[in-house]
């Protein structure tokens, strides 16, 4: 049992990466009826905010200090973060140990001002082209932010650790009974669980209970008969492509503890993104949610070692074969809309 509910742990850490990222897929495709394969960049670029954050706050300077004295006697030098002595030790340390959460602050306009830039650069150019320019376009446009991330920061992942009172795991085996130490779970990745519970709760109210997100549901619904009505559906569209740039960003700024940023880390979670988002339903939002969250419980359990066991690389395929399985059952996925890419 405690082996059991440690894997359900790993999957719905795993599944909420899964679930944020799809999530913004489908915001994307159900609005503008774009395949977006540079979503995964925009991951990576969220990452990266919380990587430039980190390293802005620990800009120091050089003074020395004379009442510190090396072995030859001489005075010491001493590096000093401009934060410290903006806001005092304590305060100056303090934020710096938070930049991760503080990113966040961040990555919100850097994320909105992408996603836009993108959309009106580049995207509205391939609304009317087949799917397989969208395809083609995004990717290549994946593949350029991705080597401009690699020529800024390097090839090598970059360590970005989350805040001390954070580091460490919860005995969560004792909150349900076990003895103590037989289910330790780290701090950091039930923190992510809960803040994707959150952005994704938040994503489903702006929808559901605004006026904007009410107008953005009937146009993906019926965008002409909207439009119609004298509603400019296209400048809400565009704003939806930000906020889905933003959600994507937020997944990989809080991440970026979990696993240390690389420039690949975008395309890494892109494929099974878009795997999760077949799955789910092309165009459904609960389908994508619900989706990672199962595919993200269902690779945690074929990574134990029983299961390798019996069959080998059973977690690298395991999305692909659950996939192929639901598609053949369900053509359009758990919770698809009909008629979506079934021109």
């Amino acid at each position: 049992m405690d082996a059991i509910i440690l894997q359900i742990l790993n999957g719905l850490d795993k599944g909420s990466a899964y679930a944020l990222i799809a999530l913004g897929l489908t915001l994307i495709f159900g609005t503008l009826g774009v395949v977006n394969f540079a979503h995964g960049a925009l991951f990576m670029i969220g990452a990266f905010c919380a990587v430039s954050l980190s390293r802005l706050l620990q800009l120091s300077y050089t003074t020395i200090d004379e009442t510190q004295k090396d072995f030859l006697g001489k005075p010491l030098k001493v590096e000093t973060a401009y934060v410290e002595s903006w806001f005092g030790p304590e305060l100056g340390s303090a934020i710096i140990d938070w930049a991760v959460p503080l990113a966040i602050l961040l990555t919100i306009p850097v994320m909105l001002f992408v996603g836009y830039a993108m959309e009106r650069g580049l995207i509205k150019h391939f609304y009317k082209r087949p799917h397989a320019d969208q395809i083609l376009v995004t990717f290549g446009l994946a593949i350029v932010l991705q080597e401009v991330i690699k020529y800024f920061f390097g090839a090598n992942p970059i360590p970005t650790p989350a805040p001390s009172a954070y580091v460490g795991s919860l005995d969560f085996g004792v909150m349900l009974g076990f003895d103590p130490n037989v289910i330790i779970y780290p701090y950091w990745r039930l923190v992510y669980f809960l803040f994707s519970l959150i952005i994704i709760g938040a994503v489903f109210a702006f929808l559901q209970f605004t006026t904007f997100g009410m107008v953005v549901r009937a146009g993906m619904a019926d965008r002409e008969t909207v439009g119609l009505l004298g509603i400019d559906i296209d400048k809400r569209f565009t704003l939806m492509f930000g906020i889905a740039a933003a959600v994507a960003g937020l997944a990989g700024v809080m991440y970026t503890p979990i696993l240390s940023p690389n420039y690949h880390m975008g395309m890494d979670f892109l494929v099974l993104s878009f795997v999760v988002v077949v799955v789910g339903g092309m165009g459904s939002l609960p389908g994508a949610v619900l989706a990672g969250f199962l595919l993200g419980v269902l690779q945690s359990f074929a990574s134990m070692n029983e299961i390798k066991a019996i069959i080998p690389g059973i977690d690298q395929i395991i999305i692909y074969l659950v996939a192929i399985v639901i598609l053949l059952t369900r053509p359009r996925g758990l919770m698809g809309r009909k008629g979506v890419m079934e021109d």
